[in-house]
């Protein structure tokens, strides 16, 4: 006969009563997965009750351990346990799991849920984003730390499951933290052999452990998932080990104590009723009871409150005195934790001349090396493609992460999508306005991981060049088509597409002021400069559109992106050589124009007059402004291997194409 609640000691009723609660969550939804709660509810109760610092009443303190839940579909163990430890969870919250407007998703969302660190449930990112916040960890306690003043020194905790080391991210990601050297990250891998199909033998037989050696990470096996001993003595030698990451493999069973344990149909939904029931009587619990919480159980969880607490306290003594010996750098940690800039700092963003044209990479790159002094926040690096994108602050490769924490040149290797992901982790860790650079075109790898930051509305910055078909010889391989509308669908994703130097400037600043993730797209060809003394590009870029060159009573609007607004300018020209007056706009930015009131949209893009989209990619989406009776020179096919303006000419981004397109949209307006 299982023993009572009364009869169990406080840990194991603090365990059964977290694994209960998920369960109940789970089976009031009649949704969500139950399984992974049930078995791995002993490692959430000792990291959240014993081992983590962190305080239940200031979820955001800056110095507290995070706690990524990689296999967010086990989101129904987080829950229950905030609520039990004392975080902003209520038990009504937990009775509203994956309803309408809860605090309580069907997977984790960072911003709804105070203790939620990260958004998670794409397998893999968890993980990769967790790298990201050890390399924040890491390169901060460099910067900020002095002997007996470690304002920032703690660990960063995962759960993951079998999917999440399945997904080629966490390959990735794991690799890159194994090179760091991240010694204050410590993974879990609920390693209970079963997934959503079957058995794990049917897909998956690596050899985890080894794996993670060969990634230079310090591994260790817990062979009982129950054993609160043998999974605390794991992590004490964990964080013993300062100079690699560390994995601990726990053996668990997936559905513990219930009907279906140990087998894929506890996976992915409820128990229901009858097997509920026989849970709770397996656990010795009320099964006519649901969200029943013991008191004992309770009063135990809720030792974390006042643990955190304390744990708050003596670190805000110790950064009181910190800010006696170093005013400054306490000054600045202070602000980068709020996400505010430095006041003036956006007097070093430079003016570009006339003179000179230049490809919008090499301008941006110029402009964070203006920056940088003004802006140390600033951080990240490239896909291996540092001296393509421009994106390395000087003095360059002798200046890397990997050399020296203070640093903040990251070399993240051949892994866009491990990279972006990381870089979503530093932007939810705090202290930093992170960066990921590649090539336009595989942006494709980095997606995934570029919605996330769109649905965190994270402070990510993602840096694409060899923006078009302009790149030339490479071909179609390297030649992004459908990347840009690709991305501008992404909601609460701010596209940035210079024209020229100065609007890269200006689209940098916006970058670094706005709340929420955008992506740059620049070229690799010079392109001409516009006069830096002929208009505010901040005002003007910051609404997203605006006319370039204008003629009075144009009969025709040309509106370009990036590279494709100088063939508009040309063609203006063409035109008015046949008296044919037109109007030029720039639109670098259609997720700001789309911000702005009607009346100034309509004041740039006439409602009665024939409009001409210029942009070397696919069309889709210009007919919003171009209207039906307006045209679009784009690409519904791939590009080719030329030297470029040989391409853009036969692809027909050329002016007289241009103005040729732009008499005939007239010549039908008249008949």
């Amino acid at each position: 006969m299982a023993a009572t609640p009364a009869e169990l000691s406080i840990e194991q009723l603090s365990i059964d009563t977290l694994r209960l609660l998920a369960v109940d969550a789970v089976e009031k939804a009649k949704s969500g997965h139950p399984g992974a709660p049930l078995g791995c509810a002993p490692i959430a109760y000792l990291l959240f009750h014993k081992i983590m610092k962190h305080n239940p009443a200031h979820s955001k303190w800056p110095d507290r351990d995070r706690f990524v839940l990689s296999n967010g579909h086990a989101s129904a163990l987080l829950y229950s346990t905030l609520h039990l430890a004392g975080y902003n969870v209520t038990l009504d919250d937990l009775k509203s799991f994956r309803q309408w407007h809860s605090k309580t998703p069907g997977h984790p969302e960072y911003g709804d849920t105070e203790g939620v660190e990260a958004t998670t449930g794409p397998l893999g990112q968890g993980i990769a984003m967790s790298v990201g916040m050890a390399i924040a960890e890491k390169h901060l306690a460099a910067v900020y730390n002095k002997p007996g003043l470690e304002i920032v020194d703690h660990h960063t905790y995962v759960l993951c499951g079998d999917g999440d080391l399945m997904e080629g991210v966490s390959h990735e990601a794991c690799a890159l933290a194994g090179t760091l050297g991240l010694g204050k990250l410590i993974v879990f891998y609920d390693d209970n052999l079963i997934s959503l199909d079957g058995p794990t033998e049917l897909s998956y037989n690596d050899d985890v452990l080894e794996r993670f050696k060969a990634y230079h990470w310090h591994v260790q096996r817990v062979s009982d998932g129950n054993d609160l001993n043998a999974i605390e003595a794991a992590i004490e030698a964990a964080k013993a080990e300062t100079a690699k990451p560390s994995l601990i493999a726990v053996r668990t069973v997936i559905g513990y104590g219930s009907p279906k344990a140990g087998t894929n149909k506890v996976h992915g939904e409820a128990l229901g009723p009858e097997e509920t029931v026989a849970t709770k009587k397996f656990f010795g619990f009320p099964p006519d009871q649901s969200f029943y919480v013991p008191e004992d159980a309770l009063a135990n969880w809720r030792k974390a409150v006042d643990r955190g607490k304390a744990a708050e306290a003596e670190w805000t003594g110790l950064f009181a005195k910190y800010k006696v010996s170093n005013p400054d750098l306490a000054a600045e940690f202070e602000r980068t934790q709020k996400g505010v800039l430095k006041p003036g700092w956006e007097s070093a963003i430079p003016s570009f001349p006339v003179d000179k044209p230049q490809a919008t990479r090499n301008a941006g790159g110029a402009v964070m090396n203006a920056v940088s002094a003004q802006v140390p926040e600033l951080f990240g690096g490239a896909a291996d493609l540092t001296a393509s994108t421009k994106t390395i602050f000087k003095p360059g490769l002798s200046a890397s992460f990997h050399v020296d924490p203070t640093f903040r040149n990251v070399f993240f290797g051949v892994r866009e999508f491990g990279m972006c992901a990381a870089v979503n982790g530093m932007a939810v860790h705090g202290g930093l306005v992170p960066f990921g650079s590649t090539f336009f075109v595989f942006s494709d790898y980095c997606k995934p991981a570029i919605r996330l930051a769109a649905l965190m509305r994270a402070h990510s910055l993602f840096v694409f060049t060899h923006d078009s078909i302009g790149l030339g010889e490479d071909g179609p391989t390297h030649q992004p088509i459908e990347h840009l509308m690709m991305l501008r669908a992404v909601p609460y994703l701010t596209d940035f597409r210079p024209a020229d130097a100065n609007e890269t400037a200006a689209c940098w600043r916006i970058a670094l002021e706005r709340k929420g993730p955008s992506f740059f797209v620049l070229s690799r060809q010079d392109l001409p400069v516009i006069d830096p003394g002929s208009r505010n590009f901040y005002e003007s870029v910051g609404k997203g559109g605006y006319v370039l060159e204008d003629t009075p009573g144009a009969k025709v609007v040309l509106i370009g992106t990036g590279a494709e607004v100088w063939p508009c300018v040309e063609a203006k020209k063409l035109l008015a050589a046949e008296g044919i007056a037109a109007r030029v706009v720039s639109l670098p930015s259609w997720e700001l124009f789309e911000e702005q009131p009607a009346e100034y949209k309509a004041s740039v893009l006439p409602p009665n007059t024939p409009k001409l989209a210029v942009e070397a990619g696919s069309p889709i989406g210009w007919w919003k402004y171009v209207g039906q009776d307006g045209d679009v020179i784009g690409l519904d096919r791939f590009g080719a291997s030329a030297p470029g303006k040989t391409v853009l000419k036969e692809l027909g981004f050329t002016a007289e194409n241009v103005a040729a397109r732009a008499r005939k949209l007239l010549e039908n307006k008249r008949s």
